[in-house]
């Protein structure tokens, strides 16, 4: 039986989308018949601004991804910063390019699930989520949340801890702050839990 392809697709700026990423990637090769490969979609800011922003470098062991290669996956999860309650421009960018997909609903079916960073408390850890969803419609996608299917961690209480119903998701403050190891685990859950999901449709797909 062939594997399930779990394409993690993300932007990262500052790279706490990219250590999510990686969490979440572990967490979907943790389950057994499933393929989980990174992707980055390609920077729209040039170089000479982000040496500015002090940015550093993008990950090379991790591939930039064209649109339509979306097509060869069974299941996705989309992982971005926010940008005033929505995702980046970058990662909006890319969504934009996938337009003839759109018209022959290419990815009608696949699952997706949706992780993110946030500067703060205000900064989106549900609208950015929320906002999002509008993409994975538009191609009809089947839009995978967390729910509640992390336990008590959800519900923690004693430290700052980033996501919701919706994903898996971190705090960046000024940038200093790193994903903590709660948050992590919700990555870690997030993908093997949208990874089984992805197995079992692609064993069991939906009727014509």
């Amino acid at each position: 039986m062939a594997k399930a392809k779990l394409y993690i697709v993300y932007y990262s700026l500052y790279g706490h989308v990219e250590t999510m990423a990686r969490e979440v990637q572990r967490g979907a090769n943790a389950v057994q018949g499933v393929e989980a490969t990174l992707w980055q979609v390609p920077e729209t800011i040039s170089n000479v601004i982000l040496q500015k922003m002090k940015a550093p470098a993008k990950a090379d062991d991790v591939p930039e991804i064209r649109p339509e290669q979306l097509i060869d996956a069974d299941g996705f999860l989309f992982g971005f910063p926010s940008r005033f309650g929505v995702m980046a421009a970058q990662f909006k960018a890319f969504f934009d390019a996938t337009s003839e997909l759109w018209e022959r609903q290419a990815l009608a079916g696949k699952p997706a699930g949706i992780f993110w960073s946030t500067g703060f408390h205000g900064g989106g850890q549900e609208l950015t989520a929320l906002t999002a969803v509008t993409q994975l419609a538009h191609h009809g996608m089947i839009f995978v949340p967390l729910g509640y299917t992390f336990g008590s961690g959800m519900f923690e209480m004693n430290e700052v801890k980033g996501g919701s119903s919706y994903g898996a998701g971190t705090y960046a403050a000024d940038g200093s702050r790193e994903p903590t190891e709660l948050e992590l685990q919700q990555a870690f859950h997030q993908g093997k839990y949208v990874a089984e999901i992805a197995k079992k449709l692609k064993n069991k797909p939906l009727s014509a």
